[in-house]
Order: structure tokens, then C-alpha cells, then sequence
């Protein structure tokens, strides 16, 4: 398989982020005023944090060629309603100095001791480049701590076309590490890096030349440059741990957004989201190289931030929103017992995909239900529309079995089960999975009060 343009021109700029030191005047890499230092110790390392804002919590994560600062223009918007809080990656930035512990699985665990320092205890997750490969097994191993997750501009190791990326001869840089490399940049860290924010940016100019000198300062610290090069140096543990995870583990389940750059990664961003989560949306950005918070900071922000705001759920009241769920989605999805439209009958799980049954406005619900099952005949105040989704279902009108037709229905049937008539259902041999619509407020009144079991 040909490696596309867009995923060379990617795999050529490694991975980045930045670190706050507050200079007397603004500049764009900057974090906003009001934002305070910490110093967190995790997880046999010290990690330089910067928070501000107030509200739910929100994690920037980085990767290389810059330092948490690279998320001004993200922080300040965001601040405005959440907490933000934006670490440096081991070893990097304004991070303790490290030898070791550069597998991403490893700095997930430094990501969870920050939001444990912080009190954090989810949040929702915006990630670049080297960041979207430990945002990633943070989201993996601690899912219940990422409610939603920002996948920006770089592969996964391990994940989707990590093997065919690998293959271009462009991958220099992934291979290039260790102490005698360390000595040839030392000194010479704004040369290495000019190179990847030249040929990765849509037009280099859109790097601005402050920008510049104030990552290479920052890497030519002692220990940064060997932070850096240890990141690619994991690689095959990280792609080894991943697909070991996904065997064992199966695909995220949380929203993801995928954000590339047009003129760089574009929209093969999706395909690796697709590949490592069921849940996925995707966005391009236009006039974007690979550096999408320098180049098109309006237009990234934007489109981070309408996914953040966006409900998980459907709406409480009115409208229906856009959703639109592949089978996968549906059945990785949280399953409840009895609620409001709900049969209440025990053994039955119930998956709401949209809405609130118990709420004005519309709604969608899913119901499995095993084998030889019976729900009695009952009524639902709201007329309802229902689908087949898999297995063998069996539909009559009535208020019993024993005095209506029984309608035999497979994947595909659909049915009606207008507000207030009578009607009842089961299985035989065989489960079913049965999609269900309607308008709220609903409920499920039976006919006989012992009709449920």
C-alpha cells in the first residue's frame, strides 16, 4: 500500500506541544493571565502544570516541537467555562528532566496523577501530535476518566495504518535517537526543528519566527532533546501495547473528534480514529499543515470546541439533534434496567441512544431481550415507531396473547405501537434486539398489575 501525501508529510514532522515561561510581554504562545504553575509529583517524575478557568476539567496534552504553550488560543477560549489544565509530557518543557518511563502507557499514568493532584476526576481530553499517543492509552486504560477525546494530527502506534506509515524511507526521525544524536543536535536545536515546522506547516510563515526561538530555548535545556528523541525510542513498545489493548479490550467507546491539518494529515485523522474508537467525528481544516494551533488557530478552535459543548445525549426537550450510530456504537453503548418507556421486565437491557423517554421531546431506545421472554400486554402514552435490529420477535395487539394474531418478525420488521392501544411481545428460542422512537413524555402502563415478570 502507497503511503498517502498527507500521512508523509505527518510522519515527517514527529509529534509536538509547549511549556509556560511568562515573559514580560504577551507573544502568541503565551497562555492566558490568570492561568497558575504547579508542580506536580507523580509517578516517580514531577510534571510542570499550568490551570486556569473554572468549570468541568479539561486536559491539553502535547507532543514535540513544542510545550504546553502551543494552547494559548485553546486555553483562553476554554477557560471561559471549564477548568484547563495543560501538564508538559515527562521530560519536557518545564517537567523535571528524565532518563526513562517514555512509553505512553507510562505517561498516562503521569496524565492520571495530575488530574488525581488537581481533583480532577474526569475530563474531557484535547490532544497533538506525540499527546495523541498518551491521550490515547490514557482514554484506553482509564476510560471512566476521558469523557470525550481531541485526536489531532499524528498516528497511533500501533493503531489503524501505524504499519504502513512506518514503511515510508521520509521516517528518518523515527529511528533517530541516542546519545551520539543527542551531541549532533546539541547546540543546534533550532536547525533540527526548523525542519519539521518548515515542511510540516501549509506555509512555513504561519510558524512565526517568536514561536521559534522559544521552543528551540526551551529544548535546548539539558534533557529536552533527550525527552524528545526517547518519545520516538518507545514506539515499538507503544504499538505493541496497543494492539495488544484493542485485542483484549476492543475500541474506545467515548466520543472522539479527529482534527488534520488539510495540507497534512486531512482526513486520514479519521481513519486512525475509526480504527482505535467506535465513536468518532471528523474534522479538516482548512489552510492547516500539521501545526493547526499556529497556522489556523480560529478555525481549530472552533471546531474543538463545538465538539466539546455538543451533548453526549440527545436533547432534554423540542428538537432532535443529529446523531448518527453504527451498529458497533449502539451495542458498546451503557445499558440500563427499567425507566421511564421501558418494559421493566428483569433480564431485559435497555440502551438509550438518544433523548429522554421520561422528558418532552423525541427519543430512541434500544431493547435485548433473551430468549423466551414475554412482555405482557401494556400501553405507552406516546405513539412509538419500532425496528427489528437483530434475532426473531414476536408482535400481537391485544391484551393477551391468547386472544390476538401474533406477528413472527426478524431483522428489518417494523412496527407500530400507537399511544394507548394495547399491545404485547416475546421471544422464543432465540433473543432480539428491537430499536424503539417516539415522542416523550412516555411511560409503560400494563394491563393486568401482574402481567409483568
Amino acid at each position: 500500500m502507497n503511503v498517502p501525501r498527507s500521512i508523509r508529510r505527518l510522519a515527517l514532522a514527529g509529534v509536538a506541544f509547549a511549556a509556560l515561561a511568562a515573559p514580560a510581554t504577551a507573544a502568541p504562545y503565551d497562555l492566558p493571565a490568570g492561568f497558575r504553575t504547579q508542580a506536580v509529583t507523580t509517578n516517580g517524575t514531577t510534571i510542570h502544570v499550568r490551570v486556569g478557568g473554572k468549570g468541568p476539567a479539561v486536559v491539553l496534552i502535547h507532543g514535540y516541537g513544542e510545550t504546553g504553550d502551543m494552547w494559548s488560543p485553546l486555553a483562553a477560549d476554554l477557560a471561559r467555562d471549564r477548568t484547563v489544565i495543560v501538564p508538559d509530557l515527562r521530560g519536557m518543557g518545564l517537567s523535571a528532566p528524565a532518563e526513562a518511563g517514555f512509553e505512553k502507557v507510562n505517561q498516562a499514568d503521569d496524565i492520571a496523577g495530575v488530574m488525581d493532584a488537581l481533583d480532577a476526576k474526569s475530563a474531557e481530553v484535547v490532544a497533538h501530535d506525540i499527546g495523541n499517543m498518551v491521550a490515547y492509552a490514557l482514554a484506553a486504560r482509564h476510560p471512566e476518566r476521558v469523557s470525550k477525546l481531541v485526536l489531532m494530527d499524528a498516528p497511533v502506534p500501533g493503531v489503524g495504518p501505524w504499519d504502513e506509515i512506518l514503511k515510508s524511507p521520509l521516517l528518518w526521525h523515527f529511528r533517530f535517537g541516542g546519545p551520539d544524536m543527542e551531541r549532533l543536535v546539541a547546540g543546534r536545536e533550532r536547525i533540527y526543528l526548523d525542519r519539521f515546522w518548515n515542511e510540516f506547516s501549509a506555509d512555513p510563515k504561519g510558524f512565526d519566527a517568536a514561536s521559534r526561538a522559544h521552543y528551540a530555548k526551551l529544548y535546548a535545556a539539558p534533557g529536552r532533546m533527550h525527552a524528545g528523541f526517547s518519545q520516538f525510542a518507545a514506539f515499538d513498545k507503544d504499538a505493541s501495547d496497543n494492539r495488544a489493548w484493542l485485542a483484549s479490550h476492543g475500541k474506545l467507546t467515548m466520543p472522539v473528534l479527529a482534527v488534520g491539518g488539510a495540507a497534512s494529515f486531512g482526513p486520514m485523522m479519521a481513519v486512525v480514529g475509526q480504527a482505535g474508537a467506535i465513536n468518532v467525528q471528523e474534522r479538516v481544516i482548512p489552510g492547516a499543515g500539521h501545526w493547526l494551533m499556529e497556522e489556523q488557530p480560529a478555525a481549530t478552535v472552533k471546531a474543538i470546541r463545538g465538539f466539546l459543548d455538543a451533548p453526549a445525549s440527545g436533547p432534554s426537550s423540542g428538537r432532535i439533534t443529529a446523531a448518527a450510530l453504527s451498529l458497533e456504537q449502539t451495542q458498546a453503548a451503557p445499558t440500563a434496567g427499567a425507566g421511564a418507556g421501558t418494559s421493566g421486565v428483569t433480564g431485559i437491557r435497555t440502551v438509550l441512544l438518544q433523548g429522554d423517554p421520561a422528558k418532552p421531546g423525541p427519543y430512541a431506545l434500544e431493547i435485548h431481550v433473551p430468549a423466551n421472554t414475554t412482555i405482557a400486554a401494556h400501553t405507552h402514552a406516546d405513539d412509538r415507531f419500532a425496528t427489528v435490529v437483530s434475532g426473531a420477535w414476536y408482535l400481537g395487539y391485544g391484551r393477551a396473547a391468547g386472544e390476538a394474531a401474533v406477528t413472527p418478525l426478524t431483522a428489518g420488521g417494523f412496527y407500530t405501537e400507537p399511544g394507548g392501544a394495547p399491545h404485547f411481545a416475546f421471544t422464543r428460542d432465540t433473543p432480539a434486539v428491537v430499536r424503539v422512537t417516539g415522542v416523550g413524555p412516555s411511560d409503560t402502563t400494563y394491563v393486568a398489575a401482574s402481567a409483568a415478570r
